[in-house]
């Protein structure tokens, strides 16, 4: 489905997660899971996918001024439940030296206004790194970040059931750690500010908030598409439908959301996409003609986490899609999944 993503030129990018591209490597932070576990299973998905030689590098393990807080209800106690095929990394993280020194050292050394930092889990290595080196927020391209929710109708869709208040009033949920927040930006409210406000940073960065990842759910003809292919089932692909199916059944069972798991987290990379010089590559997101937003977050009382979003009358703001292609989207993520079955041998 969709065109060979490696005949194109590449994007060079930063993965900071809690785990078409040239990646420079991935930073582990506290997230879905503690530190230690997040590490292994970013080392685990890149020994699955053929790719273990890219660098892992543990990074913060709390966040900048709170107590860590995980999410196993959703993912887990590894923070990445499911499956018995995912396999043990043969390579371990990079621990001699300092992840966000690794970061700058690899952003720095590219082109300028060529590089991304793909956010994907809490932002404390993000904030950190523009906190430590300032200079480098003017050298990259952009910054994408997965978290936040914006409601107030950004986009049609649902985020679960409503809530009630301590009035007995119901009221719309926009978040899903809390009625009011994301779960990215909740664990770490202040570094997440500190990345959104920046001056430099703010009209370059992409947020791709629940408003958005909420249309991209893995339908069971989704499902079923990842899971065959062209070439059939693989181990690769039954390991990664395990995956989905768990998340699935939480989301269900926490969210009341049964179309299928959202795909949070690819959104955050795939946006990336959306300016490439060929036209067979782009993939498609809405700004509203060209909306761009002033994001600040909550720091305090029971909306904390929560992400206030206005409009930026300059249009020097924040890029927050309000919906993208979805049908190329999938096939992207199809063509990946190639990708990573052709790295692997189409193991059975």
């Amino acid at each position: 489905m969709g065109e060979p993503l490696n005949q194109y030129p590449r994007i060079p990018i930063w993965l900071d997660c809690d785990p078409a591209f040239e990646l420079l490597g991935i930073s582990t932070t506290h997230g879905n899971a503690p530190l230690a576990k997040t590490t292994l299973n970013a080392l685990s998905v890149l020994q699955a996918i053929g790719q273990p030689q890219i660098p892992v590098i543990p990074g913060a393990s709390r966040p900048f001024c709170r107590t860590v807080e995980n999410a196993t209800d959703i993912h887990g106690e590894s923070g990445l439940e499911g499956t018995d095929l995912l396999p043990l990394p043969e390579r371990k993280p990079l621990t001699h030296c300092n992840a966000i020194k690794e970061m700058h050292d690899a952003l720095i050394a590219t082109p300028a206004n060529t590089a991304w930092v793909v956010a994907t889990g809490p932002c404390t290595n993000t904030a950190l790194l523009f906190a430590t080196y300032p200079s480098l927020a003017s050298h990259i391209k952009g910054v994408s970040i997965m978290g936040g929710a914006i409601g107030s109708g950004h986009s049609h869709v649902s985020m679960g059931p409503d809530y009630t208040d301590s009035k007995g009033q119901s009221h719309v949920r926009c978040g899903n750690i809390t009625p009011f927040a994301e779960f990215n930006i909740w664990a770490d409210p202040e570094s997440a500010r500190s990345v959104l406000t920046n001056p430099i940073l703010r009209p370059k960065t992409v947020l791709i908030p629940l408003d958005l990842t909420h249309q991209a759910y893995a339908t069971p003809k989704v499902q079923e598409t990842l899971l065959t292919g062209v070439q059939g089932r693989t181990k690769l692909r039954t390991m990664f439908n395990e995956l989905l199916m768990f998340f699935a059944q939480t989301y269900s069972e926490v969210f009341g959301l049964t179309e299928g798991p959202p795909l949070h987290d690819p959104l955050a990379v795939v946006v990336l996409l959306a300016d490439h010089p060929d036209f067979n590559v782009q993939i498609r997101f809405d700004d509203n003609g060209g909306e761009r937003w002033k994001v600040d977050v909550v720091l305090e009382g029971e909306q904390i986490g929560r992400t206030v979003a206005v409009l930026a009358e300059d249009g020097k703001g924040v890029l927050i899609p309000r919906s993208l292609d979805l049908d190329r989207f999938w096939e992207v993520l199809e063509s990946c999944m190639a990708k990573a079955d052709e790295a692997t041998n189409y193991v059975k």
